[in-house]
């Protein structure tokens, strides 16, 4: 019966600690952050992108006002020398104010560029760690079934092994295992118990000779019940 219930104890520890789960755990807070760098990337990009095209658009229109006043001075619209003068003059300032608007669209298209690099990054490191999660994930849930399945097996002998047992003993068991770390019974092997390997002296040796071979001994030292066989020791 202790050999089973620590088979089962032993599956049900490789069940609940699969070296996969442990990894997806932290590979699922490490997707969290990334996933939370990869929306600030994201928001930054977006963001930038919206200046670029205000900037273009400005850039735009202070070229078609310029193409409009240069279109009137081509057609001789303008005669007045004073307006002309003026109108060549506004030219000059567009000119200048073009410059100014394309370099500051150059500089965001800059930022924009390193922006989309950051977000690349961010989503092809996700990518990777999601393709290594899900190979994980694949690996642990095999794993998981195949020790239900063994769990279910093992577990489907110990109705048997309990059928004859004296409800007290089992009962003792039981409790003895919830108190001693999974073991409540262990083999007497060379005057030594098998549980907390006290080696038992003269006097403890010679009273459990004596005793029935169907009276439940219990080691002196941590009350687990030893279990007698004929490499006792006796």
């Amino acid at each position: 019966m202790q050999e089973l219930d620590s088979k089962l104890d032993l599956l049900r520890h490789q069940r609940t600690h699969l070296p996969e789960a442990a990894e997806i755990a932290a590979l699922e807070v490490a997707r969290r952050e990334l996933d939370a760098q990869a929306r600030d990337a994201r928001i930054v990009r977006d963001d930038l992108e919206l200046t670029r095209q205000k900037a273009d658009a400005d850039v735009e229109a202070v070229k078609a006002r310029r193409k409009r006043d240069q279109d009137r001075i081509d057609q001789g619209v303008i005669t007045n020398p004073k307006d002309l003068e003026h109108l060549q003059s506004e030219l000059a300032n567009l000119e200048r104010r073009i410059g100014v608007l394309e370099d500051e669209e150059l500089a965001v298209m800059e930022e924009l560029e390193t922006a989309q690099g950051t977000l690349s990054e961010a989503e092809a490191k996700l990518e990777e760690l999601d393709e290594r999660l899900a190979t994980l994930t694949q690996a642990r849930d095999q794993k998981a079934a195949a020790l239900d399945e063994e769990l279910e097996k093992v577990a489907g002998g110990r109705p048997g092994l309990i059928a004859d047992m004296p409800a007290d003993l089992l009962a003792l068991y039981d409790k003895l295992r919830e108190q001693k770390g999974g073991v409540g019974a262990a083999e007497l092997r060379a005057r030594q118990c098998g549980g907390c390997m006290l080696t038992l002296d003269s006097a403890e040796v010679g009273r459990i000779r004596a005793l029935p071979s169907d009276e439940v001994v219990r080691c002196e030292e941590c009350a687990r019940i030893m279990i007698r066989t004929g490499e006792s020791g006796l």
